[in-house]
């Protein structure tokens, strides 16, 4: 698992990598985790930063019992990839 930080002043999930952040906008309610963004630097794209970033979220939610609400497209179709977090769907 990559590891992610919690910017929680700005509401985002972070990864650096390469000097570079590739971030998810979330919010949280009620142990339901929303991800409104995922957003990659040009200098990531096609890296699957994205990816990673995505796993280290997905683990934390395991962790803390969280739910997932993918309200971002890439999320959406990240979290329908990977059957192994489809449990964590609300």
């Amino acid at each position: 698992m990559s590891r992610i930080t919690d910017n929680r002043p700005a509401k985002r999930f972070e990864l650096e990598v390469d000097g570079h952040i590739v971030f998810a906008d979330y919010s949280l309610e009620n142990s339901h985790l929303r991800i409104h963004y995922v957003e990659a630097p040009p200098q990531l794209r096609g890296t699957g930063a994205a990816g990673r970033l995505m796993e280290g979220i997905a683990e934390l939610a395991r962790d803390k019992g969280w739910r997932i609400i993918p309200i971002c497209s890439y999320a959406a179709a990240w979290m329908r990839r990977h059957d192994e977090y489809h449990s964590l769907l609300a």
